[in-house]
């Protein structure tokens, strides 16, 4: 069985340019220091049907190892968090199958405990 992380962004009008170019960056930002190659990472969903209201969507398939699982989900919730900030006024949905992800205006998408690094840490790293 396995769990992903799902986010969406709504909001009325489409992306402006800026906003089009911002997504842009963070997602090549993103894929270029994410720290594992046979990982999934941030994706995001060609939107080019038209859907009504949604901006931005997509999803990511969480890792079967462990050690890898908070680095993963880590570095997604920073990446969807660029996003947030670059695309005002959307309203923002970020879940792992039924667990909303809390936003925090300090900190952005967050889970408890996923800085810990002790948790982060790969198993023969301890």
């Amino acid at each position: 069985m396995s769990v992903s992380l799902y986010y969406t962004a709504l909001r009325a009008e489409p992306l402006t340019a800026s906003e089009t170019a911002a997504v842009s960056r963070i997602v090549t930002a993103c894929a270029a220091s994410f720290p594992y190659d046979e990982e999934e990472g941030l994706y995001l969903y060609d939107r080019s049907d038209g859907e009504s209201g949604e901006v931005l969507a997509g999803s990511t398939k969480m890792p079967f190892e462990p050690g890898r699982l908070l680095p993963v989900i880590a570095h997604v919730l920073d990446s969807l968090t660029e996003l947030r900030r670059a695309v005002a006024g959307a309203e923002w949905r970020v879940h792992m199958d039924d667990l909303d992800v809390p936003w925090d205006d300090g900190e952005g998408y967050v889970l408890p405990g996923m800085r810990d690094a002790d948790l982060m840490a790969e198993p023969g790293d301890l």
